[in-house]
Formats: structure tokens, sequence, C-alpha cells
């Protein structure tokens, strides 16, 4: 009865370790915004390409291309855990730090932070087959209204 207790014990510690490598893979990749899908408040930037890739560490680097309101170039990056603590995010004016939290293996929570108020929270959910994913932000804007970011994306 003992060893049962110690496998069950090791195995759920293995799982509980691995969940964040298991989100991440389900991510990895890089990700296209079907426009034609996507619902977005006005005035918005949009991700037009979001790649998750392996970086050192245990680390996942996210890096994003897209528009600003304008229809600028932007560029940022972020690298850190599926654990929900937050870390830093270079070139990104809208937030300094997202939290992603692995929810099961194609879901992920975030929640971005901006001089250490919370400026959005959503989910990153990945399609069963892998092939689509679909990013819900909700998020106050400058005019103080609440709205709901829906962005589709295939995987390319």
């Amino acid at each position: 009865m003992r060893i049962n207790q110690i496998i069950a014990g090791t195995l759920a510690l293995l799982l509980i370790a691995t969940a964040p490598t298991f989100a991440a893979s389900a991510h990895a990749g890089t990700w296209k915004l079907d426009e034609s899908k996507s619902k977005f408040a006005p005035g918005g930037p949009k991700n037009h390409t979001v790649t998750y890739a392996e970086a050192k560490d245990d680390m996942t680097m996210l890096t994003v291309n897209g528009t600003d309101k304008d229809g600028k170039p932007i560029h940022w990056t972020w690298t850190g855990k599926f654990d929900g603590k937050q870390y830093k995010v270079e070139g990104n004016a809208v937030v300094d730090t997202i939290g992603y939290k692995a929810l099961n293996d194609h879901t992920n929570s975030a929640t971005g932070m901006k001089d250490g108020k919370v400026v959005f929270t959503g989910t990153i959910k990945v399609a069963n087959d892998g092939r689509s994913r679909v990013v819900t932000t909700n998020m106050t804007g400058a005019d103080g209204k609440k709205h709901t970011d829906k962005a589709y994306y295939n995987k390319q």
C-alpha cells in the first residue's frame, strides 16, 4: 500500500511540474491572424503573427508582429513560463508584463499589467486538432469603456 502511495505521489508531482510544458507545446509554432473571423474594438492593435518558441531555462519566447491603431508596425516579445507569474514584455506600449497560466494542455489564461495595474485578462485556446486558436481578451480602453476582442488564428 505504501509503495502505491509513493508512486501515485511521484506521478502527480511529475504531471504538475510538466503541465506548463504541455501547454507550451500545443501553442508552439507560428500563428497567423484570420481578420475575417476576428472582432476587435475600434482603435486597438492587431497581432498579425504570433510565434511561440523554446527559450533557455525551460522558458518560452513569444514574438508578436502586428499593427497599431494607426496601421504602423509593432513588434514585441515576452519570455517566461506558463506559471501565472508576471514576466517582462519588451516593445509593447500597452503592457509592461504578462502572466500566462496553463489551464489545461490546450488553454492558457493571460493577465497583462501596466505600471502594476491589470490592463487585460483573457484566454488562448488551441483547437483539439492543433490547427487553429482563439484569443479572447477583455480590457478597458483609454476611454474607460470595457470591451472584448476575439482574435482567430491559423497555424502556419
